[in-house]
């Protein structure tokens, strides 16, 4: 990862960044502090203590903030707008939001806070820009789909729709850079960020296996097999609903063709997703579960 946002830095004050614990956040803090801009790392059990359902922990958090990297809660999303509001009032300039590609085509069972959270910035009166995101690369290999990896069988309902895959250290510098620019070089707007090339998730699978040398199967679900599926594995209904109300977006095409985001604020392509699998293969993650 270069350092981005060693450029045109807008401020000696800190960047708060939300979820610092997740994947996008984590890489997020770790650009800012690369390139020496204070990053306050901000999550329920971060290095800054900031709970979506505890307005109480919010002020603290904020303390000298010039900006935040937002990244809205799945439930209790109303609390965005709020905090928002007292971000700037606190001394706030900028916002840098965590959205997804096709955001616009959502219903009720998904997407629901980062709708809330663009509108939100949008009308802060602040500076503001938005990054939509692919699938990122590294579900396969951190969370969503890294144990069916792992066990050999990865069964989705999405068929041949092609998906960009994005890397999520392409989108951490992406959003430290956008957080970090100066106000000559910032515009507010969105930024659709993606991998260089769309790959079914068959073609994904097919690239991870031979990057492990491993036979790893991909299966082609119904909708209703695989809410079944997700269901037995023990999550939530809501969860499977959200999940399902994902794939359905992505089975429209909204999100298949590549962007260019990446290009836009960083000045060179995405990483491709081969290059990504086959680093992954190398550190073991996707290792035989015994």
């Amino acid at each position: 990862m270069t350092n981005t946002a060693s450029k045109n830095t807008t401020s000696p004050h800190d960047v708060l960044v939300l979820g610092a614990t997740g994947k996008t956040g984590r890489r997020v803090v770790r650009a800012l502090r690369a390139a020496g801009v204070p990053a306050r790392a901000a999550s329920r059990s971060g290095e800054v203590r900031f709970d979506w359902t505890e307005p109480g922990t919010w002020a603290a958090a904020l303390e000298g903030a010039s900006a935040v990297y937002l990244i809205a809660p799945d439930e209790g999303y109303e609390a965005v707008p709020v905090f928002v509001r007292q971000a700037v009032e606190a001394g706030v300039r900028r916002f840098v939001v965590l959205s997804g590609r096709g955001i616009a085509h959502v219903g009720p069972d998904f997407g629901q806070g980062m709708a809330v959270a663009e509108e939100a910035v949008r009308g802060s009166g602040a500076e503001w820009a938005i990054v939509r995101a692919s699938n990122f690369s590294q579900n396969f290999s951190e969370d969503l789909w890294w144990q069916p990896v792992r066990e050999g069988r990865l069964g989705l309902p999405i068929g041949d729709v092609p998906e960009p895959f994005v890397d999520a250290d392409d989108i951490a510098e992406v959003a430290a850079a956008l957080l970090t620019r100066s106000g000559a070089e910032h515009t507010d707007d969105v930024y659709e960020v993606s991998g260089p090339r769309g790959l079914t998730f068959g073609e994904a699978v097919a690239t991870i296996a031979r990057a492990t040398g491993r036979e790893i199967a991909y299966v082609e679900l119904t909708p209703e097999e695989y809410r079944a599926e997700l269901l037995a594995a023990g999550l939530p209904e809501a969860a499977a609903t959200a999940l399902n109300a994902l794939f359905a977006l992505h089975r429209a095409g909204h999100t298949a063709e590549p962007a260019d985001g990446v290009r836009r604020v960083l000045g060179r392509e995405a990483a491709d997703f081969g290059v990504y699998a086959t680093k992954i293969a190398a550190t073991g993650a996707w290792a035989r579960v015994e």
